[in-house]
C-alpha cells in the first residue's frame, strides 16, 4: 500500500470513531437536586427518568452501541453544596476488537461541601482483542461522600466468548481538598486469559469490580462481611485513612451482579433501577 493510500485509509479510520462527551451539573434547591448545567456531545447523552426528588438520579447513554478503537468519551459530573445524585447507564457497554488505537474513556468527578455522589454504571463487557484506557479522577470537598462501582466482565460465558488477549488499563485517582487519599492502577496487557487464570489475580474468574467509598470507616466493613454467606464469588473489603474499597471476582456476569447487590445493599446502597430491567 503507497503512503497516500495509507494516510486516506487512516482519515477515513479517524472519521469513523466516536466522540462524545457529557458535562452535568446539579444543585440542591429547597432540598431537591436540581439540573443547573447539561452539555451533551456527540455520542454521549444523559437522560433522568424520576422525579425531582432530594436525590436526582442521571442515565449515561452511548449512542454509539458500544466503544470500539479509537473512540474517546469524556464525562464530567460536578455536584453542588448539598446535592445528592445518583449516576447509572442505561446498559451495558460493550468495549469492540481492535486492530490498532485504544479506546479513551475519561472520566472527572467533583463533589462539593455536604453532597453526595454514587456512581453505578452498568458493567463494562470487554470482548477479544478489545483495547481500553479509562482514566477516572474524582475531586471531593472535606464532608462531601462518594460512592463509586464499576465491573468489568471479560467475556460473556452464556454467549460462548472468552477473552484470550487484550488490553485494559485503568487509572483511579480520589483527592480530598486536593490531598490525595486512593491512586490504584490495573493493567492487564497481551495473554489476558493467562493472567486472569492466576491465582493472586481472579484464579480463573472472568467477572470483576471495584468499589471506593469515601469516608469510609470499619462499620461498612462489618456490614459487608456480615452478608459474606450470600455471596457467590469471591469479596474482600477494607477500611484505612477515610475511605473504604471492596473488590470483587466471580466466574460470570450474573454472578458478579449478584453479589454487587447484595454488597451495595449491605452499605445502605440500592442499585439504579435499571440494572433490575
Amino acid at each position: 500500500m503507497s503512503s497516500a493510500a495509507a494516510l486516506a485509509e487512516h482519515d477515513v479510520f479517524a472519521a469513523n470513531r466516536a466522540r462524545g462527551r457529557v458535562a452535568l451539573s446539579v444543585a440542591a434547591v429547597d432540598g431537591v437536586t436540581r439540573r443547573v448545567a447539561v452539555q451533551e456531545e456527540g455520542s454521549l447523552r444523559v437522560r433522568f427518568p424520576g422525579p425531582f426528588a432530594a436525590a436526582l438520579e442521571a442515565v449515561i447513554v452511548n449512542t454509539a452501541g458500544g466503544v470500539a478503537g479509537g473512540d474517546q468519551l469524556d464525562l464530567d459530573f460536578k455536584v453542588g453544596p448539598g446535592a445528592r445524585l445518583i449516576v447509572g447507564s442505561v446498559a451495558a457497554e460493550k468495549v469492540y476488537r481492535s486492530e490498532g488505537a485504544a479506546a479513551s474513556v475519561n472520566v472527572r468527578l467533583d463533589v462539593a461541601p455536604g453532597a453526595a455522589l454514587s456512581w453505578l454504571p452498568q458493567e463494562l463487557i470487554f470482548f477479544n482483542e478489545a483495547r481500553l484506557r479509562r482514566r477516572i479522577d474524582v475531586e471531593l470537598a472535606g464532608d462531601a461522600s462518594v460512592l463509586i462501582g464499576e465491573a468489568v466482565i471479560f467475556g460473556r460465558s452464556a454467549m460462548g466468548e472468552q477473552v484470550s488477549a487484550g488490553q485494559f488499563f485503568d487509572r483511579w485517582r480520589l483527592r480530598r481538598d486536593g490531598r490525595l487519599l486512593f491512586a490504584d492502577g490495573l493493567r492487564l496487557d497481551g495473554d489476558i486469559a493467562m493472567r486472569l487464570a492466576e491465582s493472586a489475580i481472579a484464579n480463573g474468574n472472568i467477572a470483576l469490580a471495584t468499589v471506593l467509598m469515601s469516608p469510609g470507616d470499619d462499620g461498612q466493613v462489618a456490614a459487608v462481611r456480615a452478608a459474606a454467606e450470600q455471596f457467590i464469588g469471591e469479596v474482600g473489603i477494607s477500611a484505612w485513612g477515610g475511605i473504604t474499597l471492596m473488590r470483587l471476582c466471580a466466574p460470570d456476569g450474573a454472578a458478579l451482579r449478584h453479589d454487587l447487590t447484595v454488597a451495595l445493599a449491605a452499605l445502605g446502597q440500592s442499585v439504579p433501577r435499571l440494572w433490575l430491567n
